[in-house]
């Protein structure tokens, strides 16, 4: 069965265009094209949707709005932001309500197929240029409560500076501790948290 796609962007020339794209592979169907977050939504209601294709800068109703009605009434559909690298603050906001990832508009088109089929299934993707900004954000947020996790006081801590954007070699300057010792803790965070990688860790810590 294909993946069933949606597009959500005021540019009816990019929908068009993103439509074309995406049909050209027999693993994805476009199941329909939305002006705003609002039409998005609404579509998300009245059919099946796996992933949903979401500007951000739209009239009416935007894409972190449109993106946070969809995740809290249709949990299950994937939304991939799309956007520009100066709408880092907007990715922020996105991730924060479930979006699973983004594409920058310029992605070349065959990738931009690959990173569909990735989102659905359940690839969180983030680029390394905005990922690097995005642990520094973080550290605006309050400090979590992660004790739920079965994390040690340790561990915490070193998640918390993680998402600030620090090192190993920074985290362990700052704790008093090995970088070989970092790592192991690190290791063991991803273990119990079930993730991938350091960047994951720090998108877990947003969500929180």
């Amino acid at each position: 069965m294909p993946i069933r796609v949606a597009i959500a962007d005021d540019d009816a020339l990019i929908r068009d265009s993103l439509k074309l794209i995406l049909e050209l592979d027999s693993e994805l169907q476009v199941v329909g094209t939305c002006p705003n977050g609002d039409e998005a939504f609404r579509l998300c209601l009245q059919t099946a949707v796996d992933v949903v294709l979401m500007d951000i800068r739209m009239p009416v109703c935007d894409g972190i709005l449109g993106t946070r009605k969809i995740k809290e009434s249709c949990p299950q559909t994937k939304v991939l932001i799309l956007t520009t690298f100066q709408d880092d603050e907007y990715i922020f906001q996105a991730l924060k309500y479930g979006a699973q990832g983004y594409l920058l508009k310029n992605t070349p088109s065959e990738q931009i197929r690959e990173q569909i089929k990735l989102a659905h299934a359940g690839t969180l993707l983030i680029h390394p240029q905005v990922a690097e900004k995005l642990t520094g954000m973080l550290g605006r947020e309050n400090k979590k409560d992660l004790s739920a996790y079965n994390l040690s006081e340790r561990e915490i801590e070193i998640v918390q500076l993680i998402s600030e954007g620090f090192s190993n070699r920074e985290i362990a300057a700052q704790l008093f501790l090995g970088e070989s010792t970092v790592k192991n803790y690190i290791s063991g965070i991803l273990a119990k948290l079930n993730l991938r990688d350091r960047t994951q860790i720090a998108v877990f810590y947003l969500k929180q």
